[in-house]
């Protein structure tokens, strides 16, 4: 079933992502590099992430009404009922951006009401894992909203905080990581993949979010062969947060496993941290400011191509989040230490070399 459902994604969304790329070209919904930041030389249609999402969201409903795998303890019809509206709300905002490139502050509109819909579902956080043992019960103090049908609908607030912050984070984090051809697509494939291992181990075994898992290891999979360097087409901003969305809420419902999130993403999430800081502190710049000090840029600016790029952030991302199926809570921490470190050396030596490289061509 598992294989099944990973090649059935798969090859949906490479003919979803036909029709798509068809229809993007047609309305002129592409990205034109009009700045430095867009280092390819032509326009490319967007709005790449549709096909992913129609793809995962038809796997997904199918599996769940005609086959036992995933409606369970784990998995409620609320809550892929939930998933499924989300998603749709994001592929909206996403077209809305792409056709008519919208505000920053109209722009979050969508993610914000895309993550109150999986909220209100019944997807949260209600749990953590504590670093000193134990877990972390998040679901104690409750406030009564209101009663449909007799039963009653809750504002669980350190759950719904939590909830909702982490999804925000996860969703701008690929967001912002979607700057070369196949890098965000890709990481999302390797967080699936993930995933899906974490939950087939017989302390956390868990086979609907396995299913749902490999069903989007697969979408992406099957993206990548359009989103591959050089790209036919391009995710586009529902794509891109849509690859976080579904990355966190997976993380949620495995279990509130935070931590292997936190390092399968943990290299984007550190950059992101790290730009984001910079622009605030020493640029005096907006969040919003784009520019080219993100990692994946970096790594082109000291002679890297795009395909060596893209795979060395791959290894990199698959190398600690394979450790996360071996290590317990505590050995999680440990390990997101070592990716701190391993993460400020990386930048360092970046930003050495890229200097270095600058004087010695201003000398010649």
């Amino acid at each position: 079933m598992f294989f099944l459902a990973l090649a059935s994604s798969f090859i949906l969304t490479i003919t979803a992502t036909y029709f798509v790329r068809r229809y993007a070209v047609r309305a002129q919904v592409v990205d034109i590099p009009d700045s430095d930041r867009k280092i390819h030389s032509s326009p490319k249609p967007l709005l790449g992430g549709l096909a992913i999402y129609l793809s995962f969201t038809i796997a997904l409903l199918t599996l769940a009404f005609f086959t036992n795998s995933i409606i369970g303890k784990d998995i409620t019809i609320k809550a892929i009922i939930g998933l499924t509206l989300a998603g749709a709300i994001i592929m909206l905002g996403g077209y809305f951006d792409d056709k008519y490139k919208l505000s920053p502050g109209k722009q979050i509109i969508w993610p914000i009401l895309a993550i109150l819909v999986v909220i209100i579902s019944g997807i949260g956080a209600k749990a953590i894992s504590s670093p000193m043992g134990g877990l972390l019960h998040l679901d104690i103090w409750k406030i009564e909203i209101i009663k449909l049908g007799g039963m009653p609908y809750y504002f669980t607030v350190a759950a719904d905080i939590f909830t909702f912050l982490w999804l925000l984070g996860m969703m701008y984090t690929t967001k912002l990581l979607d700057g070369l051809d196949g890098l965000a697509t890709g990481i999302g494939a390797v967080g699936g993949l993930i995933i899906f291992g974490l939950t087939q181990f017989t302390p956390f075994y868990q086979p609907s979010v396995g299913m749902l898992a490999i069903i989007f290891a697969g979408a992406c999979l099957g993206f990548l062969v359009w989103n591959w360097h050089p790209a036919r087409i391009f995710l586009g901003e529902g794509g891109s947060l849509y690859l976080g969305f579904i990355l966190g809420v997976l993380a949620i419902i495995s279990g509130a496993k935070i931590a292997t999130a936190l390092l399968v993403m943990g290299i984007p999430i550190l950059d992101v941290v790290w730009v984001v800081g910079r622009r605030i502190f020493l640029d005096k710049k907006s969040i919003a400011h784009a520019d080219r000090k993100h990692l994946h840029y970096r790594l082109l600016d000291v002679g890297l191509s795009q395909k060596q790029a893209v795979v060395l952030l791959y290894f990199l991302t698959a190398t600690f989040g394979v450790t996360s199926l071996f290590l317990r809570t505590q050995g999680k921490v440990i390990a997101l230490f070592i990716l701190l470190v391993v993460m400020a050396l990386v930048a360092g030596g970046l930003v050495w070399f890229y200097h270095k490289k600058n004087k010695k061509e201003g000398n010649i």
